[in-house]
């Protein structure tokens, strides 16, 4: 029995290393795969935002690319993603929102003050449909193809180099494809 345990920690080990190696060999080691890439788009929240437009199932199977975003006006990272989302929809891309956890008298006055990037919103004020899209935090982006297919996930602000790097190119592939 003693020879058994003698041999366990070395067997943990190359074990262990093993593991770490293969991981490191991904394409993208701090990428999170979404299960949801080339799967219907999921339920969306049935709650609207005030009197702004309801985002329903039928808003992503027009025949064109929308982009999805989960954010909250108490969301720091979804303050500082904000100017890219007017900026997208100026350029007519078509941006929605589902606003989560929120106050929905927070939510409206923000929009207010800092501008409506989104042409229609859900409001998901207990969290529970973020669930369904596997949404842990806000601001978290989904690309939807125009047939109502994930195409991308994104998870962060749309700021900086990841942003640049990896969600534009997405969007742009996205677009293209339309």
């Amino acid at each position: 029995m003693s020879k058994w345990l003698m041999i366990l920690p070395p067997l943990l080990f190359a074990g262990l290393a093993a593991m770490f190696m293969w991981g490191m060999q991904r394409d993208n080691p701090s990428d999170i795969p979404s299960v949801f890439i080339d799967r219907p788009a999921p339920v969306l929240p049935t709650t609207a935002l005030g009197d702004l437009p309801l985002l329903t199932a039928a808003d992503l199977v027009t025949g064109e690319v929308t982009v999805v975003n989960f954010w909250a006006s108490w969301c720091p990272p979804c303050r500082a993603e904000h100017p890219v989302l007017k900026a997208m929809a100026e350029q007519g891309i078509r941006v929605a929102g589902i606003n989560m956890m929120d106050d929905e008298a927070k939510a409206l006055n923000y929009l207010k003050e800092d501008g409506n990037p989104f042409f229609a919103i859900a409001a998901d004020p207990q969290g529970r449909n973020r669930v369904e899209w596997g949404v842990t935090a806000p601001p978290e982006t989904f690309i939807i193809r125009g047939d109502g297919t994930v195409a991308f996930k994104f998870i962060g602000p749309l700021v900086g180099s990841d942003y640049e790097n990896r969600f534009k190119p997405a969007l742009e592939a996205a677009l293209a494809g339309q």
